[in-house]
């Protein structure tokens, strides 16, 4: 039986936060190519030929195919407004991008540098990730239990009771706020005639649990 706030009698609920630091293993870069040409057959080709360089650096650099994936091909036509007579068509844009996902983070600024020598014309995201996040999430959650026996013997000893076994754990237990931790920390900085520097920081996992222990 529990009372109105779902504790059983003669026990304490407790939440308890765990984080574990992991160096990330994976990274996933968005490449563009962008190109305008006067007309749609010409913008096509044209970006068809760069993309191909593009993909090309990529997998010469190690990123294998099965890891290549395209996530955008656009077609717009270009217009001109600036007429009286009302908007004309001044050629076509073509956009294509691929994803890469790179499982040699070392080599993440020479692909870039590559990409971009190879004619690609953007890049929009470069984010960072843990392969098999399983060990350090399990290290999370052994540091969250012991956060929550932590807090509980305090607020045992504060109340002048004795802290008992444990009841119940729940895992995604509602966690205290605390400041936002970016999943991965990266500078990139560009210098002519100098490579690509990237610093793929650590990734900061996570784990909330909610423990009830019998006090006595």
């Amino acid at each position: 039986m529990t009372d109105s706030t779902g504790v059983p009698p003669g026990a304490i609920t407790v939440p308890g936060r765990g984080i574990a630091a992991v160096d990330p293993d994976i990274a996933v870069l968005r490449l563009g190519v962008v190109v305008v040409r006067p007309t749609a057959a010409d913008a096509r080709s044209t970006a068809a030929a760069t993309m191909g360089a593009v993909l090309a650096a990529l997998t010469d650099g190690g990123v294998k195919r099965a890891d290549l994936r395209t996530t955008l091909v656009g077609l717009d036509a270009v217009r001109d407004y600036s007429s009286e007579s009302g908007p004309k068509v001044t050629g076509y844009q073509l956009t294509n991008t691929v994803e890469a996902t790179i499982r040699a983070v070392a080599t993440v600024g020479e692909l870039i540098d590559a990409a971009l020598a190879a004619g690609a014309t953007s890049m929009d995201g470069l984010t960072f990730r843990v392969a098999d996040p399983r060990e350090a999430l399990d290290e999370a959650r052994r540091r969250a239990v012991v956060d929550a026996r932590q807090r509980a013997n305090t607020l045992a000893a504060e109340a002048g009771v004795s802290l008992g076994r444990v009841l119940a754990i729940v895992e995604g237990g509602a966690l205290e706020p605390g400041p936002p931790r970016p999943m991965a920390e990266m500078r990139m900085k560009a210098m002519d005639g100098a490579a690509t520097p990237v610093e793929a920081g650590t990734n900061e996992l996570e784990v909330g649990v909610t423990v009830t222990f019998a006090i006595g």
